[in-house]
């Protein structure tokens, strides 16, 4: 599985070969969320445009220019829901284009979100995904 976007004119292209890790809460790992999950996600999401964000760490590559202190990374996140911490949906998919979060947890169907972070150096395409939970 692999996902392809776009940015300035030049293609990344996320697979299992340049991702550093998926990387959760140390107590609150999701069940059942893969990367191949998350990249399939991207793959159908609509409208998903990355953006420049800024961090203190530079990429493993060394390349990136210093801005301010900072590195620029391009940044792209989303929503999953669980139920007793166990992958249901996420917020890219096709189930959720006509529903909401206070829907569905008020159905009982989940009960609890999380935002997954991909973030990718724009030079090498060496990328990294963050899931953290969020606050219900």
């Amino acid at each position: 599985m692999d996902y392809k976007f776009i940015y300035d004119e030049k293609e990344y292209i996320l697979t299992e070969e340049n991702c550093e890790g998926i990387f959760f809460d140390e107590e609150n790992e999701v069940t059942g969320l893969s990367l191949d999950t998350i990249l399939s996600a991207l793959k159908e999401g609509i409208d998903v445009n990355f953006s420049n964000e800024y961090y203190a760490g530079i990429c493993s590559c060394e390349t990136q220019e210093q801005i301010n202190k900072s590195y620029r990374y391009l940044e792209y996140h989303f929503y999953v829901y669980t139920k007793n911490k166990e992958y249901v949906l996420n917020t890219l998919g096709e189930e959720y284009k006509s529903t909401s979060f206070n829907t569905l947890f008020s159905l009982g169907k989940i009960d609890d979100s999380y935002i997954v972070n991909v973030t990718v150096c724009p030079n090498c395409g060496t990328y990294s995904i963050e899931v953290d939970q969020c606050e219900v």
